[in-house]
């Protein structure tokens, strides 16, 4: 299998996008809820893991997605070559 070749439709890996999104912001949630219970700071811990998770999960949603977007077939060159 090539390195450039994508497995899979393109739909499996952008649904998986939403899960990421989850995935990101309960990780960071859980260790913001750990630093809450160990240092005794509630709510802080949980808000700015939250935050975190949101701000990161979002990043990577948005990175994805245009990258999809810009992808194959979306009318724009993707080589420098200059053949007429």
């Amino acid at each position: 299998m090539s390195a450039g070749r994508e497995t899979g439709p393109a739909w499996l890996k952008l649904a998986g996008l939403g899960f990421e999104l989850v995935a990101a912001v309960a990780g960071f949630s859980l260790v913001g809820y750990w630093i809450d219970r160990h240092y005794g700071s509630a709510p802080w811990g949980v808000v700015i893991g939250a935050s975190l998770g949101i701000l990161g999960g979002m990043y990577n949603l948005i990175r994805v997605s245009l990258a999809a977007a810009s992808g194959p077939g979306s009318g724009k060159r993707q080589s420098g070559n200059d053949e007429s």
